[in-house]
């Protein structure tokens, strides 16, 4: 009688491909020697890439590992917590708060503007003493392991959102931070403030930055922006931010239509 064993490679591997990436590192590789080889093909992982909408023919010959690259299109989702302001202040840490403190308002607010992405609904505002908020990402809670962060170095990519109301002055602020198990700085992106002069267009900007070729032994992301605003009115007439996010992975063709 035949098994499954008989059926041809190209057979396997199509089937094979249907299953789980965890079943198929954790389970079917132990099976016996010829589903180990299988498991292994560059084939089977390119399938279950074009399975799952990761495949893009343009990067076909820049990829090394196919199974690297599923599996960090698997994990790459925003790691910022509440970026949006809709648990309040949840997961943020306030690391200063002055003025009147920071404040939650819904979009577009007060002599404001509609942010660009419609699912967007709430900002976080700053008032006329410095507000800054931070978060602090362990990237092996986050399902990156440290072997994946040292061998691969996955382009680390840094988005926030910023505006100014149109009738206040106000000053914006990111800095992002790589660093080690022992918390030492091994690469960072800290721009100049951004200054937003009275009678501005209440536009909101997109801050962004992409963290590569940074150095082995990152395995923690510190993530901090905040401002004020520049003619210390009492209330919340500061810089707004939303929408923040850090991403690890490459670009594919299904984050690309999610995008849209």
């Amino acid at each position: 009688m035949a098994t499954i064993s008989d059926l041809p490679e190209d057979v396997l591997v199509e089937l094979l491909s249907l299953l789980p990436a965890q079943d198929l590192l954790r389970a079917c590789r132990l099976v016996c020697s010829q589903w180990r080889d299988v498991v292994d093909l560059t084939t089977l992982w390119k399938r279950k890439c074009q399975r799952e909408g990761f495949y893009v023919q343009s990067l076909d010959r820049s990829i090394a590992d196919w199974k690297v690259f599923y599996l960090l299109c698997k994990l790459k989702r925003n790691l910022i917590k509440n970026p949006r302001a809709e648990e309040s202040f949840n997961h943020w840490q306030l690391d200063q708060n002055e003025g009147d403190r920071w404040k939650i308002e819904d979009l577009p607010g007060p002599l404001g503007k509609e942010l660009p992405d419609s699912e967007v609904r709430k900002y976080f505002v700053t008032s006329f003493g410095p507000c800054f908020k931070s978060q602090l990402i362990t990237l092996k809670k986050e399902g990156y392991w440290n072997e994946l962060m040292d061998e691969k170095r996955p382009e680390i990519v840094v988005k926030d959102w910023y505006a100014a109301r149109f009738d206040c002055g106000c000053r914006y602020e990111l800095r992002v931070k790589l660093l080690s198990e022992n918390y030492i700085v091994l690469q960072e992106f800290c721009p100049e403030p951004v200054v937003i002069e009275q009678w501005s267009d209440a536009t909101w900007r997109e801050m962004s930055h992409t963290f590569s070729n940074y150095p082995p032994g990152v395995r923690y992301i510190w993530f901090q922006h905040g401002g004020q605003d520049t003619q210390f009115w009492a209330g919340w007439y500061g810089i707004r931010v939303t929408n923040s996010s850090i991403t690890i992975g490459p670009q594919t063709l299904k984050a690309n239509e999610d995008a849209v």
